[in-house]
């Protein structure tokens, strides 16, 4: 069979434009977050998402969905369609915390979503109250020792990080310690400032202020590692080693979202976490960029409700 040379060289170097796709996004992306507006988790993802509509030109509409203690929120990315109009905010409490401490979670955590880069991380900080006689974690160790069932910590509530990093100390230094839940971090913090309460692990942003204003004393935060933003205070982890919680927010998606949407929105998130003026307004929350890749914060994940869900058992906490 005869075949025009000129005719077979058109149709093996024209574009097949039948399996052409556009570059993501190519139509308005609705951002779902699990959080009340106003706050500062609210801050940053319109923040984050206003950097997204810079760089690309197209519109990232955020979709406040809170209540049921994220579960709102999370049902309705789990739900979304797979197509990359709907992503949200995965946050420690939605998806490290929440499969022990909540009996009514109504998705799945490993199988209902697409993890696609981390966002930030903050710590919490340690604060006592004036009139507690210890000014290093070792001292206040041997104070609550001798005084087994008198000392307490305050939390805005049981199953927060705040609570947590309070039960992870007292059940990896062996205390007998009294947990204090308020309706919020505020009250909590008063109560501690005013010596009504012996200590607290709080937010950084919050609890740093406190410490510096000299109302509270500062004894270690709860990452791994010191803080950036308070360097001269010790990690917990300096003196129980192994002691790691933080608060933190990733980019997630529905599952089976598409390999080449997931690739193209974990670059343009590097993008964004690489920007100094958002580096700055996270420090300004007392947070800091965290690079994940997919897979990264996938195994960060699992990693993390391993490690959370005996103490989250140990201390009782259940929202049936």
């Amino acid at each position: 069979m005869f075949v025009n040379r000129r005719s077979l060289l058109a149709a093996t170097t024209l574009p097949n434009f039948s399996i052409a796709q556009p570059l993501w996004p190519s139509q308005p992306v609705r951002f779902i977050t699990p959080f009340a507006p106003g706050g500062g988790v609210d801050t940053l993802v319109r923040l984050y998402c206003s950097r997204l509509a810079e760089i690309t030109g197209q519109s990232f509409v955020v979709e406040n969905r809170a209540g049921a203690g994220g579960n709102i929120g999370m049902l309705a990315i789990a739900r979304a369609p797979a197509d990359g109009t709907v992503i949200g905010l995965g946050s420690v409490s939605s998806l490290a915390i929440s499969p022990t401490l909540r009996a009514d979670i109504p998705f799945d955590v490993e199988r209902d979503f697409t993890y696609i880069a981390g966002l930030w991380q903050l710590p919490n900080l340690l604060i006592v109250n004036n009139d507690v006689p210890a000014r290093t974690v070792p001292e206040l160790i041997e104070v609550i020792r001798r005084a087994p069932g008198q000392y307490t910590f305050a939390s805005p509530g049981s199953g927060t990080t705040v609570h947590l990093s309070g039960e992870m100390f007292r059940q990896m230094a062996g205390l007998d310690m009294v947990h204090v839940p308020y309706r919020g971090g505020a009250a909590a913090q008063i109560d501690v400032m005013a010596g009504r309460v012996h200590m607290i692990f709080d937010n950084i942003p919050q609890s740093l202020a406190t410490a510096r204003a000299g109302k509270a004393r500062a004894l270690a935060v709860t990452s791994l590692r010191r803080s950036p933003f308070a360097p001269e205070i010790p990690a917990m982890a300096e003196f129980l080693p192994g002691f790691d919680i933080t608060s933190w927010g990733s980019v997630v998606a529905p599952a089976g979202l598409p390999a080449p949407v997931v690739a193209r929105l974990s670059a343009l998130t590097a993008q964004v976490l690489d920007d100094p003026a958002f580096n700055a307004r996270l420090a300004e929350n007392g947070a800091g960029a965290w690079r994940q890749s997919p897979e990264e914060l996938a195994a960060f994940r699992r990693a993390s409700e391993a490690q959370l869900a005996p103490v989250i058992r140990a201390s009782g906490a259940r929202v049936e």
